[in-house]
């Protein structure tokens, strides 16, 4: 399989295997108007297999929804062809309108207007919480 390298944009990499539609949707992708290759299971040495995006545009990422989703991907910003900056994902401590709550009598779901707020509550395990009614998000 032969993708092109891009000229100027963005390359997702080290995505876990099967996160990068999850990444894709989340992030907002289907809305832009340029090139997007998502290319899945693809062989890798260190993790076995992977996927990875790679965007002919230069856009801003937001990091927050990368860690939530797979942290310690890398984030190659690509300028003339080169590599000019590498960035890598964490484990963000909290997290705005990326989930959403399930709990029906969480004030989310009468308060339209509210930001769903979910904050980092045991890291080891990933488990995010809502700051209004404690509910854990579903993952």
């Amino acid at each position: 399989m032969n993708i092109d390298s891009i000229r100027n944009g963005i390359v997702i990499d080290h995505i876990t295997a099967g996160r990068g539609m999850e990444i894709y949707r989340l992030l907002g992708l289907d809305k832009l108007d340029c090139s997007i290759a998502i290319i899945k299971n693809v062989h890798s040495n260190k993790m076995g297999k992977k996927d990875i995006i790679k965007i002919d545009e230069d856009i801003e990422l937001d990091m927050t929804v990368l860690g939530y989703v797979d942290p310690g991907v890398t984030i190659d910003i690509i300028k003339d062809s080169k590599l000019v900056e590498k960035k890598r994902a964490t484990l963000p401590r909290e997290i705005k309108n990326v989930i959403f709550c399930k709990n029906p009598r969480c004030i989310t779901s009468t308060e339209q207007e509210l930001l769903h707020v979910f904050r980092l509550t045991d890291e080891q395990n990933r488990v995010f919480r809502c700051i209004y009614c404690e509910t854990k998000a579903d993952k």
